[in-house]
This record gives structure tokens, C-alpha cells and sequence, in this order.
């Protein structure tokens, strides 16, 4: 079986509202089922904080959004201690503490990340950009 990966916030939102934003590689990828496809509870986390602002432009409910993608099929990840604790051997690459500790979930659970952030990049092999 193929490495694993953990999509990042940005690539879930726009998996569940906005299909159109991914590229058709990335569809394929995740449709064909080779690899496990985990999502972070950190995801979660920063949706329902971004939600309860209750901006007009941000209309994800992070409910729905959990029960689509255990619905797919996608695989959760809790947040662990180890997770937390490996943000402070991080670089200051990224400002963001939720990329951060997805970064620090990737690599401890030998995950690949996958997102369109292109500053994350600057994470190393680790960390796989798709163009969007």
C-alpha cells in the first residue's frame, strides 16, 4: 500500500463545497482509494472556531463537514500529545498554528501532507503542494 495522506483544512473545505477548486489528479487520487486519506481533527477544530465567527463568506458546519468525510471513508486523526509537543521542533516556516500542528501530525504518523498552501512546502519532502 501506498503512503499515506493527511489533506490539509483548505483542501477539505473545497472538497466539501467546492469540488471545482481541486484538480483532476487530486480527484482521481482520492476516488481511487490506494492510499489511506486521513483528515485532522485540528481541521475540524479551526472550522467550527472559523464558523462560530459567523462571517457571511465562511458557511461550512463542521458537524456536516466530519460526517461527510467519515462517510467517504476518510480516516480520522485525533490530536495526541506527541503532536503537540513536536510544533516546538518545527521551523518558523509558517506562521499558522493549525498548518503547524497538521505539519507536526504528518510527520509523526508518517503521513504525507497534501495541500494547495504552497508555503508549506518550505516543510520538506513531507509535504506535497497540489495546484489549484
Amino acid at each position: 500500500m501506498s503512503e499515506g495522506w493527511l489533506l490539509d483544512t483548505q483542501l477539505l473545505v473545497w472538497l466539501s463545497c467546492r469540488p471545482d477548486r481541486l484538480g483532476n489528479a487530486l480527484i482521481s487520487d482520492l476516488s481511487d482509494r490506494k492510499r489511506p486519506v486521513h483528515y485532522s481533527v485540528v481541521s475540524l477544530w479551526e472550522v467550527a472556531i472559523k464558523a462560530s465567527l459567523g462571517r457571511p463568506d465562511f458557511q461550512i458546519d463542521a458537524h456536516a463537514l466530519r460526517g461527510g468525510l467519515q462517510q467517504e471513508g476518510f480516516l480520522e486523526l485525533p490530536i495526541a500529545a506527541e503532536h503537540v509537543l513536536a510544533v516546538q521542533d518545527l521551523p518558523w516556516i509558517h506562521r499558522d498554528p493549525f498548518d503547524r500542528l497538521l505539519v507536526a501530525q504528518a510527520r509523526q504518523e508518517g503521513l504525507r501532507l497534501v495541500t494547495a498552501d504552497r508555503t508549506l512546502m518550505g516543510y520538506g519532502e513531507g509535504v506535497h503542494w497540489v495546484d489549484s
